[in-house]
């Protein structure tokens, strides 16, 4: 048995949060674990109250089986968001865990893959959007060897020696949409700890990198192989393919994920008790309810898909049915 965990707060994660809470109870109704969705209190590092307030919302997650879990920003808070998904994790029970991003459709039982916690791994769908060295250096191997070394880790146990040397997927890079560990408690510190000596004080060889948004993605291999996990087995391959989805924006998921996963989105989306909720979120509203979903849908072949998200982005945005 194991939990799951995701960030909700007030706006689009919020409406986020119920079709990945709905999407959990409707595929994989033997799950025996908790779902958790952790809250940022309201505090000195927010600029607002990210709390969720609406009670159509907080009471329809309630009858998905979601539980609150409510935490203190002491780290990152309005300036880093990305931030919550780190400090929330030390705030589970000590029992195994499982961390979606919120907008992720669970989309067959994930009770029945055969994870190993005390192996911990994180998603493989990503593109190579960091480091971007500069022309005249430091390469791949300089920046990420700097980071290995300065948390004494062993750099040359996680290449992958069938890619080529400055290659991106040489080197051990997830997306943070999921990752999972046998204690919250472990995981949670390492990841806090790694994230927060990256952003104080980056070190030469990341001098010319961006860390925000992608300080996560930056820790998260770090961690993972600190506590002797690297890159998923075959066996977790339904994970981001027939069991999950992490669609990040809603014309993305029109735009490129499969049949299935439209029509498993939409089942739930037109229960009564949910769109009455969800239709009070502009962007769900206009691309599920009002059906401009489909004309994004129809702007692209799924088996010929653009090889960047980035032209995705541009051709629906020219179409004008770009929405966040």
């Amino acid at each position: 048995m194991f939990n799951i965990l995701a960030i909700a707060q007030s706006g689009r994660l919020q409406y986020e949060a119920i079709l990945l809470a709905a999407s959990l109870r409707a595929h994989d109704p033997a799950f025996k674990g908790r779902l958790f969705l952790a809250t940022p209190n309201p505090g000195p590092l927010w600029d607002h109250d990210p709390r969720i307030t609406d009670a159509a919302t907080l009471s329809l997650l309630a009858d998905l089986g979601a539980e609150l879990l409510p935490f203190d920003s002491r780290h990152f808070g309005s300036s880093y968001p990305y931030g919550n998904k780190i400090e929330a994790i030390t705030h589970l029970p000590e029992e195994p865990f499982l961390f979606l991003d919120t907008d992720t459709l669970v989309t067959g039982p994930l009770s029945a893959l055969p994870f190993d916690f005390a192996r911990p791994s994180a998603s493989m769908k990503r593109e190579g959007t960091w480091p971007q060295p500069d022309l005249y250096g430091p390469g791949y191997t300089d920046i990420w060897k700097s980071l290995y070394d300065r948390f004494g880790l062993d750099f040359a146990a996680s290449l992958d020696l069938s890619q080529p040397d400055e290659y991106w997927q040489r080197y051990l890079y997830f997306n943070a949409g999921w990752f999972f560990h046998e204690s919250p408690r472990r995981f949670g510190k390492t990841f806090l700890r790694f994230a927060s000596e990256i952003a104080a004080h980056p070190g030469a060889a990341l001098a010319c990198q961006s860390l925000d948004p992608w300080l996560d993605q930056i820790a998260l291999p770090l961690v993972i192989h600190a506590l002797g996990g690297g890159r998923p087995p075959a066996s977790l391959g339904a994970l981001d393919t027939t069991h999950s989805c992490h669609w990040r924006l809603m014309p993305l998921l029109y735009a490129r994920e499969s049949d299935d996963v439209v029509a498993k989105l939409e089942a739930l989306a037109h229960r009564p008790e949910i769109a009455a909720v969800l239709r009070g979120y502009p962007p769900f509203k206009r691309m599920i309810y009002q059906q401009k979903g489909a004309e994004v849908r129809a702007l692209f072949d799924r088996a010929n898909l653009p090889r960047k998200e980035q032209a995705m982005r541009n051709t629906i945005k020219r179409a004008g049915l770009w929405t966040r």
